[in-house]
């Protein structure tokens, strides 16, 4: 009769295809052991892992908590419960895993790190960049806390020592693409765009994805091919405020000689082809024409040399189309008092939207002003919606905005738009309209530091919060300038 399972054979065994990147196999070795040993704790947390790292977060709660239950007292096990509920967005669970993960093993610098990267989700900058030096402390090579490190300043307001930081991550793991692009943001940030561009190349490793359709057999555009007689392909890349951001450089390439195509979702073909020298837009999903090169949107600030006072600045150069500037003008009549636009909040996906955007009732003393406010939201979140209706003072245009063209009409009916750091700020700046532009203490690298003004848009005025969190200063000071 063959004998019974070796449990820690079998589990060494899911351990060693798991290292080696054989998730197929390590996931039937932990399997195996459970099917002996159904309360094997290594296993079920392990099997908890792997689900985490497939994107199945609820899976691995499950499979990690019932690891907890029967070996509560490992660090480990409470140490990836708590990038389970980070990945959930349950930042207030997550804490509460890392901080039991440390109680038990504070030497463990992973623990540290992970709690400094929910600390940082939080808005708690301090608290971050402690965690992250204790975890430094415990494995001074750790070049994955000493990146974060870098972002934790960074979004404290030290720019100087966010660059050291991920520098010093650099030279501890040259080949840390998370770094070098974390590097690019922090250059751009505080106005090195002779090496802040060139860095930005790293996105492409840093992200995982291709410059370029792997289909593409046509070179790659940074500047130094010439460009008279050939045509280049521009293409979106980003998000729809990058894409925006980037198309002043089209009037470039045509002037120099270049048939400019552009590449773009469908909601931003229309408002692409006001652009002056476009010689042809192609919404994503369709057939490409022939091109000779190409190039990626945030490339551009790259092939083109933009430093801080060479940025092409000249609004507007896109323009709502015709159709629907008409469309708004007829729904909206003659104007009676100032039109005012406001957008509040962006995609709750976004990596910064926690601080970028702020609930609706914040902009409560706003709306006492006569003004007439015009929402220039597509979508709201159910607090806000309830919140909005109940106050009754904001006039809500969701169901008429289906594309960016349709927003661009509005906003080109209005007298002025105030926005958190959303698609629209890009879309009112590009048409040379008024706007104000709400920003948290810890900015996207675009709007720099210590100013009110944007290089990139010069009818746009900047808002900053003078502290962490601190909307209500930015909307008194809002109203005082509205009244």
């Amino acid at each position: 009769m063959a004998g019974k399972p070796d449990p820690l054979r079998l589990y060494q065994a899911g351990l060693a295809h798991h290292q080696a990147g054989r998730l197929a196999a390590a996931e039937a070795a932990y399997r195996e052991v459970l099917a002996h040993f159904p309360r094997q704790p290594d296993a079920l947390h392990m099997l908890g892992v792997l689900a985490h790292q497939a994107g199945q977060h609820e899976v691995a709660l499950q499979l990690i908590g019932k690891a907890i239950g029967i070996a509560p007292k490992q660090a480990a096990f409470h140490n990836n419960l708590g990038s389970c509920h980070e990945a959930c967005g349950e930042l207030d669970a997550a804490l509460v895993a890392f901080r039991r993960a440390i109680a038990l093993q504070p030497s463990l610098p992973e623990a540290h790190n992970n709690l400094g990267n929910a600390l940082q989700a939080i808005g708690d900058c301090e608290g971050a960049i402690a965690a992250y030096h204790q975890a430094l402390a415990l494995r001074p090579d750790y070049a994955e806390a000493q990146d974060n490190l870098g972002t934790a300043l960074q979004a404290a307001g030290r720019p100087e020592e966010a660059i050291a930081a991920h520098r010093q991550a650099l030279a501890l793991r040259p080949d840390h693409a998370g770094a070098q692009w974390n590097l690019a943001y922090a250059l751009l940030l505080k106005g090195d765009f002779a090496a802040g561009w060139a860095q930005n190349e790293w996105r492409w490793r840093a992200s995982g994805r291709q410059a370029a359709d792997p289909g593409w057999s046509q070179p790659l555009w940074l500047g130094t091919a010439a460009l008279a007689g050939r045509t280049i392909l521009l293409h979106h890349e980003q998000g729809l405020g990058d894409t925006l951001q980037m198309l002043r450089y089209v009037p470039l390439l045509a002037a120099q000689g270049a048939r400019v195509l552009l590449r773009v979702p469908a909601t931003l073909a229309d408002l692409a082809a006001t652009v002056s020298g476009v010689a042809a837009v192609v919404p994503e999903g369709e057939p490409l024409p022939d091109f000779d090169l190409h190039c990626p949107c945030m490339s551009l600030p790259l092939a083109c040399g933009t430093l801080l006072d060479t940025i092409p600045a000249t609004v507007p150069y896109l323009g709502a189309p015709q159709a629907a500037r008409s469309a708004w003008q007829a729904r909206l009549g003659p104007a009676q008092r100032r039109r005012v636009g406001l957008v509040w909040s962006g995609s709750p996906g976004h990596r910064n939207d926690r601080n970028r955007s702020l609930p609706f009732a914040r902009l409560a003393p706003l709306l006492a002003a006569d003004v007439e406010f015009h929402s220039l939201q597509k979508e709201y979140r159910a607090a806000d919606a309830a919140v909005m209706r109940a106050d009754g003072r904001l006039i809500d245009h969701a169901a008429e905005l289906g594309t960016l063209a349709d927003t661009a009409g509005l906003i080109a009916a209005l007298d002025l738009v105030i926005t958190v750091d959303t698609a629209v700020a890009h879309l009112a700046g590009a048409m040379g309209r008024p706007v104000w532009l709400l920003l948290p203490f810890a900015p996207d690298y675009r709007w720099l530091l210590g100013r009110d003004d944007s290089p990139w848009y010069p009818t746009m005025r900047l808002f900053r919060q003078p502290v962490a969190g601190d909307w209500g200063s930015v909307v008194g000071r809002v109203r005082v300038e509205l009244t």
